[in-house]
């Protein structure tokens, strides 16, 4: 219950994205109303040889606009964009960082893989050179960790600090973490969200080796993300981050903030089935939807919007729409349900954060993001998927859902800042 006595409110204050669409919430959010797709043949790696050679990347990205050039050096592909998506999200909330007492501000970042790309790098050197010439700083690199890490040392965050690697899930559950993390009284100010950078031929290899990527659209990389869709075949790797600035409400009041969103409600489930497939019946997922929604003390009738997971493959497209039943009933029915990674990709455990960026973005702008590329709605796909074309509607509350690898689910429940 968002105003439960007792119960500190927490509030965003501040956004950051670097995304397939865009370096800024505001670019991103303009090209996805517009219904475009991020998606293009990918570049940082050469797929020649993968049956999926399509993808999200982050491009014209400088780091050393965000930090210094020996600093950039230092750090892997995923830390880097998660510290600019921070700096971002602490300009967006024009908080000074220098006047405030920094063992009260804190970072959670969700993670999924680390530094694939360097791990790459390194077993080419070892295999070329020897492992004498290893990057003496690559473990310092790659630990998924290091993305928190990098960001406390460039913000001088002395708070509470974690890295939450529960693969998709990560960036939503780092964020509903940090909300506790606020709400229990042990930080007044957290930056939170995700940031993933795994791009390389060891991470398209692998995702190759599982069948979870789009394989038939190599000619049409903007129709190769399809959620809902009778012709999905499976996910565009992406990259990206997602980061937030989120504050105890009492504390953006007394510095004259204005709030963007607030989080309300957080649930957390575990499938216990199985490795990379949902149940059929999504009742995992259905789990944590209901406990956010009890943590948030909403009613079914007042939620507005979903933001679904949904990856565009046939498993867990239909168990996420069998959930959303599951939870909803008849009303499920009569909830706009859309699929930003249609137009972005997926990006791991960055996904949660670019896509709640969005959500407070349609909280604010009374404009749903479309689902693109859903021409023939699959087969139990019976939802209202928002299809190919953004949509103007009030929505004062939102659920946000995001699934990982070893059946670990997190939702989020935001909703209109009202006083």
């Amino acid at each position: 219950m968002s105003g439960e006595y007792g119960r500190r409110r927490v509030v965003i204050t501040g956004m950051g994205v670097l995304s397939p669409l865009g370096n800024s919430v505001d670019e991103m959010w303009r090209r996805v109303v517009a219904g475009e797709s991020g998606i293009q043949r990918l570049t940082l790696v050469d797929p020649t040889e993968y049956p999926c050679q399509v993808g999200g990347e982050v491009r014209d990205f400088d780091p050393t606009e965000y930090m210094d050039r020996k600093d950039a050096r230092r750090m892997a592909r995923f830390s880097q964009l998660a510290v600019a998506a921070s700096r971002q999200a602490v300009a967006h909330a024009a908080l000074d960082l220098e006047g405030m007492d920094r063992q009260r501000v804190g970072i959670v970042c969700g993670n999924g893989g680390g530094g694939l790309p360097e791990t790459d790098a390194t077993m080419r050197t070892i295999l070329a050179r020897g492992g004498s010439k290893v990057d003496p700083l690559y473990v310092a690199k790659f630990l998924p960790n290091m993305a928190a890490g990098n960001v406390s040392i460039q913000l001088g965050l002395h708070g509470y600090t974690n890295t939450v690697v529960t693969a998709c899930a990560a960036g939503t559950q780092a964020l509903g973490d940090a909300t506790e993390v606020i709400r229990r009284g042990h930080a007044d100010v957290m930056i939170a969200g995700g940031a993933e950078a795994g791009i390389s031929e060891l991470g398209l290899a692998a995702f190759c080796a599982m069948r979870a990527l789009t394989t038939s659209y190599n000619d049409r990389p903007e129709a190769s993300s399809r959620p809902f869709d009778r012709d999905r075949d499976g996910f565009a790797p992406a990259e990206g981050a997602g980061m937030f600035v989120l504050e105890e409400l009492e504390h953006a009041r007394a510095r004259g903030a204005e709030p963007l969103a607030e989080i309300v409600g957080y649930g957390v489930s575990a499938d216990a089935q199985f490795l990379v497939a949902p149940p059929d019946d999504g009742s995992g997922a259905a789990r944590a939807m209901r406990a956010a929604l009890a943590d948030a003390d909403i009613g079914l009738d007042e939620v507005d919007y979903i933001s679904a997971h949904a990856t565009a493959t046939d498993l867990g497209d239909l168990a996420e729409t069998r959930a959303i039943r599951s939870v909803f009933g008849e009303r499920a029915y009569q909830i706009p349900v859309s699929a930003l990674k249609s137009q972005i990709g997926h990006l791991l455990g960055a996904a949660g954060g670019v896509e709640t960026a969005a959500i407070v973005q349609t909280i604010r702008t009374s404009t749903i993001a479309p689902t693109i590329n859903l021409e023939h709605p699959g087969e139990d796909c019976d939802l209202d998927y928002v299809p190919n074309v953004a949509r103007a509607a009030d929505v004062r509350v939102a659920m946000k859902n995001s699934f990982g690898f070893g059946g670990q689910n997190a939702v989020l429940i935001l909703q209109r800042f009202e006083g």
